[in-house]
């Protein structure tokens, strides 16, 4: 596994992030995706591939992501693993879910309680609050970092503009600022994100894709004249298909893959890494041991600059 400096930030990371929203999360038939033992082998898995960096959120799995991760922490030396986690929706909070002072404040506690730590390395807010002016929620978030309870801060998924607000207002009243955003971006969906990828490229953010994969339809498994295979996320949850401009960047993956004994989603996931304009650190959510085995394996390959290109160009024919 190779490692990066995440953003601006000066901490190094593994160039694969894990990501745990899986864990104790009931799909729609109510079975549970990741149990507490299957996220406790899925961690230690990625660890032992020298993945260092975790990402997890105060509602996944109504806060069980967060308590396994506590409990698996226990094992670990805290100082060699990188954890994310984000606010909004509540958990520990009486009051709807927002980026007030009270709430920031409320489900910082919540997160380390469960997390059984003492500070978080990366505090992304999980969405924009139209509710909360942004300086407040940015002020509150500078004193979480003064007081050693929070290293960095992130921001999800937001429009561009929401982006560059918030850096202006860090940047005009001398608060913490974004250092690394999380949003939805790989080889199949690239239109709904360019101007926030922009911003991200001109200020020096990191960017932690989530759905890398494209919810498994780059991993190869999907069939255009055929439904959702089983126990895909597109049989669990709901699913609209896919467009043609996204089997066209399917099938240049899968030829790349052919071209270096490798497997679609390691294409995939190298795509992302070896993104140009700004440090990309995917994040992988595999729901079995087996699946992270083969995430991890983009790490051991690397695309020359004609596959990188006919991948980027699959897109737009």
């Amino acid at each position: 596994m190779n490692y990066q400096t995440l953003g601006s930030t000066g901490t190094k990371v593994s160039e694969l992030c894990f990501g745990t929203w899986r864990f104790g999360l009931e799909a729609e038939d109510g079975t549970v995706e990741t149990t507490r033992e299957e996220a406790h082998d899925l961690l230690d898995a990625a660890w032992d591939y020298g993945i260092n960096f975790i990402d997890t959120a105060n509602g996944y799995g109504g806060g069980q992501s967060e308590r396994w991760i506590g409990e698996w922490l226990d094992d670990y030396e805290r100082e060699n693993v990188v954890i994310a986690s984000k606010v909004y929706w509540t958990m520990e909070s009486q009051f709807d879910e927002n980026l007030s002072r009270k709430n920031v404040r409320a489900e910082i506690e919540g997160t380390l309680n469960r997390l059984n730590t003492d500070y978080i390395d990366l505090y992304y807010i999980h969405r924009w609050d139209d509710e909360t002016p942004i300086r407040e929620t940015l002020r509150t978030l500078t004193c979480l970092i003064e007081e050693g309870k929070v290293n960095y801060l992130g921001a999800s998924s937001m429009a561009a503009w929401k982006l560059t607000k918030a850096l202006w207002t860090s940047d005009v009243d001398g608060l913490e600022r974004f250092e690394v955003t999380q949003p939805r971006f790989n080889a199949a969906y690239r239109d709904p994100v360019r101007e926030f990828l922009d911003v991200c490229t001109d200020q020096n953010l990191a960017v932690c894709p989530y759905s890398p994969l494209e919810g498994g339809f780059l991993t190869g498994k999907y069939d255009r004249d055929a439904d959702a295979p089983e126990g895909s996320r597109g049989d669990l949850h709901s699913w609209e298909g896919f467009s043609e401009e996204q089997w066209a960047v399917l099938d240049e993956i899968q030829s790349v893959a052919d071209d270096l004994d490798a497997t679609p989603a390691q294409v995939s996931l190298r795509w992302l890494s070896q993104q140009e304009s700004f440090s990309c650190i995917p994040i992988v959510g595999a729901r079995t041991t087996e699946q992270l085995t083969d995430n991890a394996g983009a790490a051991k390959i690397e695309l020359s600059s004609d596959q990188y290109e006919r991948i980027e160009s699959a897109y737009e024919d």
